[in-house]
């Protein structure tokens, strides 16, 4: 049988329904290079649809070789863990398809030029309404994802750097928005004292979402501390034509082999400094808590431009909607809740997140009512990941996955009680990763915890 080639590009997911939109943009402009080749997309949590329904597109249409494009500027957990696993499961479950991974964007001249080209039309925009000010006299901060992984941290640095150098600004800096240190608002504060009249804040990050507007609150935030200093927010990448180009590349580095990893400083194979523990960990994704939940709830003020409120409960009390807890990826734990408030009934959203938010006022439809009241079958679920990891930190072929959650969830709302056990079994004790190992540095994770 003749191969067929297919495209499958893998993103992370976001609550922000914007960015689900700005994500789809990269598919269409791989199937505008790429007539004679589906192309799906698919994401790890929060959007709808997953991975896995992507490669089931795929495979309905014929395709025999996928080639898989992570959505990744660098190469941390999701990249190198998160969504190998998912394709090696995929794979393992449909032998007759062969799936072949691509690496990340990474450290990318066409991705520096597109981010320069967001940085000057900033740049421009202030000289025009602001006021002139010398390149010499303004102080460039790179905002990064942030990441337990130091070598993708780096990374941010490294763009940073060329960004600086190539652009000529009297200096700059890097900040991170999540997991690592320093984040947004204390590189900020740092980064004012400095002595520049003018702080350009570009988030290196594809698309918009919650990291993105927070990135910004905490900007005008400082901005309004120091207000002698013009603070510019210049655009994320989005669809700069030379991102679309960056990623037709990806796709041909699978076709002619040349989709290297670097492992030469991956944590994951080498003992890098202060991460010597991360050595050899299992590759497994963590995120089937959140697969296909979905986005920002349905009904939320935010009309889609989710900024992450709907994870306070004090917002969700003022609007009436229901909460969801915060999963940490500094600090891996289960999923739990806060202490509940007896004023406000967080069940319909604690289980069934935003979907279902109209729960609080009516009971659950037949179907969920069964899902709800099926027994535990206590079955073994089983599944297996090849030895092709995509940046080949492992070579444990087959490995199977054994996980033993008992969760206990009861249900008391407008009448209706739901009492029910989940039981899931799996081939080996749920694993996660260690915790970063910075997590308390006073200008890193938990400081974005704080309440302002």
């Amino acid at each position: 049988m003749a191969e067929k080639l297919g495209i499958m590009v893998c993103g992370h997911g976001s609550r922000n329904q914007n960015a689900a939109k700005e994500f789809a943009v990269i598919a269409e402009a791989l199937r505008a290079r790429n007539p004679d080749m589906p192309v799906e997309y698919g994401y790890l949590e929060f959007c709808n649809p997953v991975i896995s329904a992507g490669l089931d597109s795929l495979r309905e249409q014929g395709v025999t070789r996928v080639l898989a494009v992570p959505g990744m500027l660098f190469a941390a957990g999701h990249a190198k863990n998160d969504i190998p696993s998912v394709l090696n499961t995929y794979q393992a479950q449909n032998p007759r398809m062969v799936i072949n991974y691509g690496r990340e964007l990474g450290i990318d001249l066409k991705m520096i030029r597109a981010a320069g080209d967001r940085i000057q039309a900033a740049v421009d925009e202030a000289n025009k309404t602001q006021g002139f000010v010398e390149k010499h006299d303004t102080l460039l901060m790179v905002v990064g994802r942030g990441s337990s992984d130091p070598d993708a941290n780096s990374n941010a640095t490294k763009v940073m750097r060329m960004l600086w150098e190539g652009m000529g600004f009297g200096w700059g800096e890097t900040c991170y928005s999540g997991v690592t240190f320093p984040l947004v608002e204390p590189g900020l504060t740092h980064a004012a004292k400095l002595g520049y009249k003018r702080i350009v804040v570009f988030p290196y990050f594809l698309f918009t979402g919650v990291l993105v507007k927070r990135i910004y609150s905490y900007t005008d935030e400082v901005a309004a501390r120091f207000p002698e200093i013009q603070f510019v927010k210049a655009s994320y990448l989005n669809d700069h034509p030379l991102v679309l180009e960056a990623f037709q590349d990806r796709v041909k580095e699978i076709l002619e082999g040349a989709a290297v990893m670097n492992c030469q400083m991956c944590k994951y194979r080498e003992q890098v400094l202060g991460f010597e523990a991360d050595v050899g960990q299992r590759q497994e994704s963590h995120h089937h808590h959140v697969e296909g939940i979905g986005g920002g709830l349905e009904n939320c003020p935010c009309k889609g431009d989710c900024d992450a409120s709907c994870r306070d409960p004090d917002f969700c009390r003022e609007h009436g909607l229901p909460w969801t807890p915060v999963h940490s990826h500094a600090e891996p734990a289960p999923l739990k809740p806060v202490p509940v408030d007896p004023a406000f009934d967080y069940a319909p959203s604690f289980t069934l997140g935003g979907k279902y938010a109209g729960l609080k006022d009516k009971a659950p439809d037949a179907g969920l009512q069964a899902v709800m009241d099926a027994p535990s079958s206590g079955k073994t679920a089983h599944h297996e990941h090849g030895s092709n990891c995509g940046c080949g930190h492992h070579d444990h072929v087959g490995h199977n996955h054994h996980h033993d959650h008992g969760h206990h969830h009861d249900h008391s709302h407008h009448g209706h009680n739901h009492d029910h056990d989940h039981s899931h079994s799996h081939g080996h004790d749920h694993h996660h990763h260690a915790p970063y190992p910075h997590a308390d540095h006073p200008l890193g994770p938990k400081s974005m915890q704080k309440k302002k």
